[in-house]
């Protein structure tokens, strides 16, 4: 559920942008059409991941150009602004927060903004020189996210300080816009458009990341015999999982329609709820890590470190992350939903990983060979019928 509902909250705010860019504010308002406007959004991202990871590749490199220059410029004309605040290294005090509640809530906020440029590695297959440059690839990608986001929020914490009133950042009406609400007065209307499709393309590459890395890993998984075998077919031409692609797309389509139909409330608590499901994922995968490795540890001081003492230590920050933030989204006031006095985001974060277990059960007694004896030896990948040349 988190690679779906990441997809459905991102397209909903790359729709959103795209409308208010194009000058159709009143469209942007209406949810049908925001809606409506996502499932194009969807169906373009599909098709390009369908076709490769070159396309892909050069699709992202445009829109992560477009975003550098938008958030670089938005960031110094607010540095350059009359009244800006010197920047504070204080500012980055981890113990600041005001507790350990709003603390876990950073952690979360954290991995809903690393998560998916991990995928780097999932492609390490189609790259050059696939043993070093996936790796030094996914240090690059982390160290720009996280000197970008430093800096634009050094930034808007310049210009607009912390305040609850007027661009305050501490407002509550600017919380769920910060950028859109910061961007006319420190850009102009015009400029501050660009920032506004900037959030817009951001919104789409963070999907069709999504939508290249995604298929993949339930390939590998297919070909070891811990998915139905379907997960393997390849388009003939364009070398790419087609099946898993296109699965992907289709049930992010129906989800967000589903989602919509029932409740925009309900869509907003699905999407609040991804951070809690990324913790579970990143926390179990670290100590996974830990645990495969376990007989290497010994070997020298930096096997121990790297695969020992830092996954470990990942692993621990992002399950105490899990269960405070789970703690604080019992509350009824947590997100937009509630049911009997529970918070409908920790029914849908821990509801998605309790439904899981059943599946889990079903998947290990459907594929028993893989989950009895760890089963390495790849299946032979299933390319479509070769006449299917043509998309």
């Amino acid at each position: 559920m988190t690679s779906t509902d990441g997809v459905l909250g991102t397209y909903k705010v790359g729709a959103t942008y795209l409308l208010q860019v194009l000058g159709l504010q009143g469209l942007a308002d209406n949810s049908t059409a925001v809606t409506v406007t996502a499932l194009v959004l969807l169906g373009v991202t599909t098709v390009i991941a369908r076709r490769g990871v070159q396309i892909a590749a050069s699709v992202q490199y445009a829109l992560l150009g477009l975003q550098l220059i938008a958030l670089f410029g938005f960031g110094f004309a607010a540095f350059a602004r009359h009244g800006a605040a010197a920047p504070s290294l204080a500012w980055l005090n981890p113990f600041a927060f005001g507790g350990v509640g709003p603390f876990a809530e950073s952690v979360l906020l954290c991995l809903f903004i690393y998560w998916g440029w991990d995928a780097l590695i999932t492609v390490n297959e189609e790259t050059r020189d696939a043993d070093r440059v996936p790796g030094q690839a996914v240090l690059v990608s982390t160290f720009v996210l996280l000197g970008t986001y430093l800096f634009t929020a050094f930034a808007a914490i310049s210009f607009a300080g912390t305040g609850s009133t007027g661009l305050g950042l501490g407002n509550a009406d600017n919380a769920t816009d910060i950028l859109a609400t910061l961007a006319p007065p420190v850009l102009g209307s015009a400029l501050g458009t660009v920032v506004k499709l900037a959030v817009c393309v951001s919104a789409i590459s963070a999907l069709l990341t999504c939508l290249v890395s995604s298929p993949r890993g339930s390939l590998s998984m297919a070909a070891h015999g811990a998915l139905p075998t379907a997960f393997t077919r390849i388009h003939p031409r364009h070398r790419t999982p087609a099946f898993g692609t296109v699965f992907f797309g289709g049930v992010a389509a129906a989800l967000l329609v589903l989602l919509e139909l029932v409740s925009a409330r309900f869509l907003g608590d699905a999407i609040l709820s991804i951070g809690l499901l990324i913790a579970c994922y990143y926390g179990t995968t670290a100590l996974a890590c830990v645990w495969h490795f376990r007989k290497r540890l010994r070997e020298s001081p930096r096997e121990l470190l790297l695969k020992g003492v830092l996954p470990l230590l990942g692993g621990l920050m992002m399950l105490a992350a899990f269960a405070r933030s789970a703690h604080d989204m019992i509350a009824p006031d947590y997100g937009s939903t509630s049911f009997h006095g529970i918070g409908g985001v920790f029914l849908l974060g821990i509801g998605s990983i309790v439904l899981g277990v059943p599946v889990m059960l079903v998947v290990r007694a459907r594929f028993r060979r893989f989950f009895r004896d760890g089963r390495t030896a790849v299946a032979e990948l299933t390319v479509t019928d070769p006449s299917e040349t043509e998309d």
